[in-house]
């Protein structure tokens, strides 16, 4: 018996993304341009990918592996979130980001599980992606803001998890800003350029791994014992496909399967002179994250650049517009005017936009289909923590392997399908536009 699943997206240009075009032009892509056969196919190459590969290719060194990429890798959503590994409780649809203890400690257990993953082959191979384990600031603008790092705090306290306070005084040293009157420090928080790590990467995948870039999945026809990949130019024979295609794989209707693609935007300034420097003084890289969880997200770069993050849109066809990217701009001119009054003069280089893969219950698609292809999709925001962290376990399941972690996010939830649409649409942009609209100050 044979089943077929067809692909009815794929990444396309959401903006300009500054962690890309700020690197050296990639080499050109190597595409599927005929009929080939793997033993294994990983397809989507950000970070779940990435891992799922790397892991495979380590646990069966005998076994061909191929990662394919409907765009370039580092490119695509991988490569366009702000660069946060976080590690302590981040569920950006609770109010003060914890949710319950022992869901704060399972959380804590896998994202520093894929954070480790990373940061050895990182070491490694000498990836030069900026990696720092600086941790991250969690900064307050006003009383709501500091209630919600106080109650923050307690949740870390009861766990036992570190951190440290900082005043008007002491988060300003750091930044620069007087915008914002107090912080929290947590140290445990790594950051990276995202789109050179996912080069980095790719390029240092073991020799059984082949990779292939811009070239999108059209479809998989599974059927006796095998499973045939159909692209534009080619084709693969594969034994076993792993999934890692997270927003993309979302649907509403009918087969519902509770995926919710979650744009959010960022912009990043162009390089600023010894001057502007000057003015703004602070430390020469940090990085900060809001009070409430949809306020917006603020880093300094060594590169002498600030990337401000906010604004959310539901965008189930995972695409976005023109107007889209100039609302996202606009939002992101006013917070960094209001952040950086003394650098009024340094423009925005690039904004782009990002799908995350939510669902309304922070649960996930992890294990085996009934088609017989594995699945690790869905992140809650956490893409590169709990992604990498995924790609490494269901490698380690789909190889037949088990372990604490693996038992862990095969027990997590399914995500909470939603009505089709428009109802769908109106619901969580209702709930998205009432969360920024709470987040008042800290956007």
């Amino acid at each position: 018996m044979s089943s077929k699943l067809d692909f009815g997206r794929v990444p396309t240009p959401d903006g300009v993304n500054g962690w890309w075009e700020s690197l050296p032009p990639p080499a050109n892509a190597v595409k599927v341009a005929s009929t080939l056969r793997f033993d294994w196919v990983v397809i989507g190459g950000g970070i779940t990918g990435l891992c799922a590969a790397r892991r495979l290719a380590e646990l069966s060194p005998d076994s061909s592996i191929a990662l394919v990429e409907a765009d370039r890798i580092g490119r695509g959503t991988a490569g366009r979130n702000s660069g946060f590994f976080v590690d302590l409780p981040h569920d950006i649809s609770s109010e003060s980001y914890s949710r319950s203890v022992e869901a704060d400690k399972a959380d804590i257990r896998l994202q520093r599980h894929g954070i480790d993953y990373v940061r050895s082959a990182v070491i490694e191979h000498g990836i030069d992606c900026d990696w720092r384990d600086d941790g991250k600031y969690h900064a307050a603008v006003n009383k709501r803001g500091k209630g919600a790092l106080e109650h923050f705090a307690k949740g870390l306290e009861i766990i036992g998890e570190k951190f440290g306070w900082l005043d008007e005084a002491a988060i300003r040293a750091v930044t620069g800003s007087d915008f914002y009157k107090a912080a929290i420090l947590t140290p445990g928080c790594s950051t990276v350029q995202p789109a050179a790590l996912m080069r980095g990467l790719a390029a240092a995948l073991p020799d059984n791994v082949k990779v292939f870039e811009s070239s999108a999945v059209k479809g998989i026809e599974s059927g006796a014992g095998v499973k045939r990949l159909t692209f534009a130019e080619g084709e693969i024979v594969a034994k076993e496909v792993i999934l890692c295609t997270n927003s993309y794989a979302a649907r509403f209707g009918k087969d519902a399967n509770g995926l919710l693609p979650v744009y959010t935007f960022a912009s990043m300034t162009r390089v600023m002179n010894r001057d502007e420097v000057a003015r703004l003084g602070g430390l020469s890289s940090w990085a900060l994250i809001p009070a409430d969880p949809v306020g917006s997200t603020v880093r300094r770069l060594i590169t002498d650049r600030i990337c401000v993050r906010n604004h959310f849109a539901f965008r189930p066809d995972v695409s976005i517009s023109d107007a889209d990217i100039s609302k996202a701009r606009a939002m992101h001119q006013r917070s960094f005017d209001r952040r950086f009054p003394m650098l009024k003069d340094v423009e925005f280089e690039y904004t782009w936009g990002g799908a995350l893969c939510l669902s309304a219950n922070s649960g996930s698609l992890f294990g085996k289909r009934d088609d017989g292809i594995f699945q690790s999709i869905g992140c809650n925001g956490l893409g590169l923590s709990r992604g990498s962290s995924a790609g490494k376990l269901i490698a380690e399941y789909a190889l037949g392997k088990s372990n604490e972690l693996v038992q862990q996010v095969l027990k997590q939830p399914k995500p909470r399908p939603l009505p089709g649409r428009p109802i769908s649409d109106i619901a969580v942009s209702t709930a998205i536009w009432f969360k920024e609209l709470s987040a008042g100050a800290e956007l």
